[in-house]
């Protein structure tokens, strides 16, 4: 990092997460928290100031005048998602490598444009999912990869819910079908598929399975709802996402030899540290009133917290591209559009009444 240049990031929109980023843009290394665009000036003047902008940042009143200014060198998209297609794509026309927000599209056709536009304009892309970055998440790798501790996947299962308040549930972008027409799906249910594929090596599954009884509001958004994905070599995962249940955020995987399970994968309890559970060959004790061996607790620390990691790898690739003449890595998109097709895969089969989706990639 310290022979890679200073990366200048500007932010187009001012939506909550936003204020998150640009916190960790600032306590990245090698980034620079360079521009805000709003659709007025005011607002985007208002969100520099809130979010400790540097004094050097720039203000624009349209997104355009944002992408347009050559100074910048990638910008951050928190947009609501139906807004992904036509910014991300102007973004890599104007050459500005892109930090996406989840869900990356609409469905995966949109993204493949985004992708398109990218792989022309030598721009890289990486979407905003932060736990991926944290230190944990490396070490809880290495354990799944253990053949002696772990052994092989077997199945797999994953918890994203909260229970939003009234207002959330009448107003927020996430329950609007014009704006995120996939809602819980496309916003919990995200974290949740990620983290099964994540376990399951990004190995796709060959069917997805919606679980009967989802939830859906008054305009037809999906508020709740679950699904099973089955692969043929017998491994099977299974999700919950909802707006309507308190608190969770859960992991548990279970190969031939050991397990492992967190409670916390998506925001840790705490900023910098955060742990979890694994346990291999374990049986019951001879009276069969405990386990021997028991759990092992392992804790992570990090100095930077997870979403700063992520800045941190981004403008690590944007650097070595600006810098070295490197190609875009191109693992984190393919992480994106197998977890944006899966997504596809479960609305698919809710909206056909729950038969199994056969997965192509």
């Amino acid at each position: 990092m310290a022979n890679l240049p200073s990366i200048n990031i500007g932010i187009i929109g001012c939506a909550d997460i936003a204020r998150k980023v640009s916190r960790a843009i600032n306590l990245a290394p090698n980034a620079h928290l360079a521009a805000v665009a709003s659709r007025t000036l005011e607002k985007a003047s208002a969100f520099a100031k809130a979010n400790d902008f540097p004094a050097d940042a720039k203000v624009f009143g349209s997104y355009e005048a944002l992408l347009d200014d050559p100074e910048i060198d990638a910008v951050y998209i928190p947009l609501p998602t139906s807004l992904h297609l036509k910014w991300a794509s102007l973004a890599a026309l104007k050459k500005k490598h892109i930090l996406l927000e989840k869900p990356v599209g609409l469905n995966v056709g949109e993204f493949d444009k985004i992708l398109e536009a990218c792989d022309a304009n030598g721009v890289q892309l990486m979407d905003g999912t932060m736990w991926m970055h944290n230190p944990r998440t490396q070490q809880m790798k290495d354990f799944l990869s253990d053949e002696h501790r772990f052994g092989q996947l077997r199945t797999a299962h994953s918890c994203f819910t909260f229970a939003a308040d009234a207002d959330f549930l009448k107003n927020d972008i996430r329950v609007k079908p014009d704006l995120d027409g996939l809602g819980s799906l496309g916003d919990q249910g995200w974290y949740c598929i990620r983290s099964i594929l994540w376990a399951a090596d990004y190995e796709l599954p060959d069917t997805v399975v919606a679980l009967p009884g989802p939830v859906l509001n008054e305009a037809g958004v999906i508020i709740s709802c679950g699904a099973s994905l089955h692969w043929d070599d017998g491994k099977v995962a299974t999700f919950h996402c909802s707006f309507l249940a308190h608190l969770a955020m859960d992991i548990t995987a279970i190969g031939t030899t050991g397990s492992l399970h967190l409670n916390d994968f998506i925001i840790p309890f705490q900023e910098k540290e955060a742990s979890f559970t694994t346990n291999s060959k374990a049986g019951f004790n001879e009276l069969v009133t405990g386990w021997v061996p028991q759990p092992s607790l392992h804790t992570v620390y990090t100095e930077l917290p997870q979403e700063a990691c992520m800045v941190r790898e981004f403008v690590r690739l944007v650097g070595n591209i600006k810098a070295n003449g490197a190609k875009p890595d191109q693992e984190w998109p393919a992480r994106s559009r197998k977890t944006q097709l899966l997504i596809d895969a479960v609305k698919t089969s809710i909206d056909s009444g729950f038969t199994p989706v056969k997965v192509t990639g």
